[in-house]
């Protein structure tokens, strides 16, 4: 073929996701997956989800098969907007509504385009969701990340990145958990947070995408349970809850801005397929949550434990890594001395795949440390496998 292809200026700048690229190793069965940011399939609950799927075909076919509206199936909406309220208190009957995605990644995408002009700026943690970076950078969105701390984001760095920043729009964080470092914002990191978006009139999108996977420590507030201005828009998942299969998300926000988010969704894709939202509709109301919730938790815990262990008798303190209190990541940090990417390339020729930290950064270009692996998916033996080999690696670097 000779034909020369012209793409547009917004296309011809995104690059394919480091992360999903290093994902196609996972389907070669040699290749230990730490890279993969998928939940256990011991979380799901297929038995429930075939049931629930037999039910909804045969007593509302019609319902499940035929365009729904943009806002989301109604039933599932008044489910999330009570569960908004009850368990996150990020859902205000005043003034908020609430619009179900197609997946939470959809949220990412449909608000920055709703609210961003081409050269505003997006401020975000260092590092932080490789897809939700794509996502503002794809509507020509200016990102700027501020470092994490063990508690959070830095707000004097914040602070200094808004004050200078162009044309500033919104923080982006994810205060649970975060991906991809797995560490838990402090309740004082979120109410600076929600003070410096109150002092420099700007908004915060918070990402709870892996909120009900706490297995360790305390329950913290939302950001957006604090904010009693329309200042925060929230983002949920079923995705770790339930399947990531299904790609149903929800935000939570001002009207006025679910308003402008349900006429971007019409041109995207009309609305979240129906059956999958009636799936999600009767798993909320017909199984007990609270108990899936425990029983996916203790396998997270177990599994998080393990590989930790691992961690502590392997790695003779040659890199060092967080200890999350849930969620599915362990960020580890390597000394200087080791080119990162030097030793992701080694690891995955010694049959091991991890994430660069570089692929977490708008600009993926500078040197980094970090890689981020993750315990969830693997293995019990692939995780004891896995620790052995990135540790030897490592130690022969």
């Amino acid at each position: 073929m000779n034909m020369n292809y012209n793409f547009s200026d917004r296309v011809t700048t995104i690059r394919p996701s480091a992360i999903r690229e290093i994902l196609k190793l996972s389907n070669d069965p040699s290749i230990i997956a730490f890279s993969a940011g998928n939940p256990s399939p011991e979380s799901f609950p297929y038995e429930d989800i075939d049931r629930y799927t037999g039910e909804i075909l045969a007593q509302d076919p019609v319902v499940a098969l035929q365009y729904g509206i943009t806002e989301g199936y109604e039933p599932l909406r008044d489910v999330l907007k009570q569960r908004c309220m009850d368990v996150y208190h990020s859902y205000n009957e005043t003034y908020d509504d609430l619009i179900v995605t197609t997946g939470a990644q959809q949220v990412f995408d449909l608000f920055t385009k709703t609210v961003c002009n081409e050269g505003d700026t997006v401020i975000a943690e260092g590092p932080a969701f490789v897809a939700a970076l794509t996502a503002f950078k794809s509507y020509g969105a200016n990102v700027t990340q501020v470092d994490i701390r063990r508690d959070g984001i830095d707000l004097n760095e914040l602070e200094d990145t808004i004050k200078n920043a162009v044309t500033p729009r919104f923080i982006y964080c994810i205060p649970n958990f975060q991906n991809p470092t797995g560490l838990t914002m402090s309740l004082e990191v979120r109410k600076g947070i929600l003070e410096l978006a109150k002092k420099y009139d700007i908004l915060v999108v918070e990402d709870n995408a892996y909120g009900d996977i706490r297995f360790k420590g305390e329950h913290l507030p939302t950001i957006k349970s604090m904010d009693n201005e329309g200042r925060v828009i929230y983002t949920g998942s079923m995705s770790k809850l339930l399947s990531p299969g299904l790609r149903v998300g929800f935000t939570s926000a001002a009207a006025e801005i679910i308003g402008k988010i349900v006429v971007t969704k019409q041109i995207n894709d009309v609305h979240t397929p129906v059956l999958n939202q009636m799936i999600c509709h009767r798993f909320l109301t017909e199984s007990d949550v609270k108990e899936h919730i425990r029983k996916i938790n203790a396998i997270y815990l177990r599994k998080s434990d393990l590989m930790l262990d691992a961690l502590d008798m392997n790695a003779d303190g040659v890199f060092s890594y967080t200890r999350p209190e849930g969620g599915l990541f362990i960020w580890c940090t390597l000394p200087d001395s080791i080119d990162m990417l030097d030793f992701c390339k080694r690891s995955i020729e010694h049959g091991v795949a991890v994430v660069p930290g570089n692929a977490f950064y708008s600009d993926d270009t500078a040197k980094r440390q970090g890689f981020r692996i993750n315990f969830s998916s693997p293995s019990d033996e692939n995780i004891l496998e896995g620790v052995r080999v990135i540790t030897s690696v490592a130690k022969s670097m």
